[in-house]
């Protein structure tokens, strides 16, 4: 049997594949063990259910999309990167969408978005003495912000121009994540 990260991009490539032509609901895991050439058992040693799949592509092309976007300079490219992933599996993200809804989505999409955040305000704070649950307050309610933008921008199919989106944030947070951290050091040095 292959290594389990060839074992599950394949599984990950089938579903894909098998998405472009079925509803999630209607793929089974016989579909997908089929279309790889696996077991059942083999689909199992890698995931719990079909939905457990879904979680793991989502997550890894979030990941491949970041790389190392994940700094002050470069959050910008990193977010365009993550709507460029999301539009070239257009198919797959709104068939997963309509699916297993918005909800599940958001959860994918918080934890590379939080990833991204976490690491931009760890930055910032270079130097300066700021409580760890202040750091991931100021990273959550960004993250809250991009998720809710991206689920907007999928909910409408996609129609916008995503560059544009991702430019609009861009003005909106210049220089509010340095500020947002100047803002609780004046609260925790007051109290």
């Amino acid at each position: 049997m292959p290594n389990t990260n060839t074992t599950k991009m394949a599984l990950a490539e089938s579903l894909k594949k098998l998405m472009l032509t079925k509803k999630l609901e209607k793929i089974t895991i016989n579909d997908l063990a089929a279309d790889c050439g696996i077991s059942r058992i083999a689909f199992y040693y890698h995931f719990k259910d079909i939905y457990d799949l879904v979680e793991w592509v989502c997550v890894e092309d979030g990941k491949k999309a970041l790389q190392d976007k994940k700094t002050y300079d470069t959050w910008q490219e990193g977010m365009s990167q993550i709507f460029e992933a999301v539009l070239e599996n257009k198919p797959f993200i709104l068939n997963v969408y309509r699916s297993i809804g918005r909800e599940k989505i958001e959860g994918y999409l918080y934890k590379f978005t939080y990833d991204l955040l976490k690491d931009v305000v760890e930055e910032k704070c270079r130097g300066i003495e700021l409580a760890e649950g202040d750091k991931a307050f100021i990273a959550d309610f960004y993250k809250y912000g991009f998720v809710g933008i991206m689920l907007d921008w999928i909910g409408h199919e996609m129609k916008e121009d995503h560059e544009e989106i991702v430019e609009k944030m861009s003005v909106m947070l210049h220089g509010n994540f340095a500020r947002a951290i100047r803002n609780f050091e004046k609260v925790e040095a007051q109290n």
